[in-house]
């Protein structure tokens, strides 16, 4: 599966007989996944399958949907009221001896209000279902268009983490290999800074400069922070190369890169060092913010 944005936009248009209508999808970054649908009166009856067919699509993201339809044609049609036909024939009927016997054209009728009423002409269920049919294969044509452009962009933006990661893994490298952190220069370091300690503590007793010597032994060590952040580092790329919605799994790698650079930082006495996490706590803030933007 592809890496996919969690940004978009598509729109699909079409006819179905006298009808036309339109489908209009805005994708935005969200946490899960949330629609806000808004449909014509009417057809709020294919609520359901709209929302069953976007969950389909997609797994995050703030998605608006929205549908216009709008008829081509107004067809009108006359409606004979005949209750109200009668009442007129049957008032002529007692009438008969004082006004004219002749027959009633249909120009006088019309003029009698309520004998004849003119409404909009009403689809066959047919019709109607031929067009809701049309809208939802719409539907499915603008989510298909919407996921093709979020995962364009999933594409590029796996180009830019991936760059990213291979730039973590130099600095990573890069800390790793520094001279400082070299068995000898540990040594005398260490040496060093025992010496400090005897020298300002003439009473200090032979455990606890065991313990001071092991505390900076410790503090100088960046090998367990440097294993994870080299499995870490595989797991991401990992993710980027399966693709599919893989958005949180890489935001909670950014997070534990960035636990690991700030103990490196945290840990360092060597301003090598010290310049490589930084400028490590700048890709993975790089990275990170890229990271929100895919599903």
């Amino acid at each position: 599966m592809a890496l996919q944005s969690m940004t978009g936009f598509a729109r699909r248009e079409g006819t179905s007989g006298r009808w036309r209508w339109t489908w209009e999808l805005r994708s935005v970054n969200g946490k899960g996944f949330d629609l806000r649908l808004r449909l014509p009166p009417g057809l709020e009856r294919m609520e359901a399958e709209v929302r069953r067919l976007a969950g389909e699509s997609f797994s995050r993201g703030n998605l608006q949907a929205s549908l216009s339809v709008t008829a081509d044609e107004n067809r009108f049609e006359a409606v004979l009221n005949r209750q109200a036909l009668a009442a007129v024939l049957a008032m002529r009927e007692q009438l008969v001896d004082v006004i004219d016997p002749a027959p009633l054209k249909l120009d006088t009728l019309l003029q009698v209000r309520g004998i004849v009423e003119f409404r909009e002409g009403e689809d066959s269920e047919e019709a109607l279902a031929a067009r809701d049919a049309d809208i939802a294969a719409g539907l499915s044509a603008a989510l298909a268009d919407l996921r093709a452009m979020r995962e364009q962009e999933g594409a590029a933006l796996s180009r830019i983490l991936l760059d990213h990661v291979a730039t973590i893994e130099g600095l990573t490298r890069t800390i790793e290999g520094d001279p400082s952190r070299s068995l000898p220069e540990i040594a005398s370091r260490l040496a060093a800074q025992v010496a400090l300690l005897m020298d300002g503590m003439a009473a200090l007793d032979r455990d606890r400069l065991h313990a001071e010597a092991a505390l900076l032994a410790t503090k100088a060590d960046l090998r367990e922070e440097i294993d994870r952040l080299k499995a870490h580092i595989a797991a991401a790329r990992d993710l980027l190369v399966k693709g599919g919605p893989a958005g949180r799994r890489l935001d909670f790698l950014a997070q534990e890169f960035n636990r690991e650079s700030n103990t490196i930082c945290s840990k360092s006495n060597a301003s090598a060092v010290t310049a490589a996490g930084i400028e490590l706590k700048v890709v993975i803030d790089q990275f990170r913010e890229q990271v929100q933007n895919l599903e």
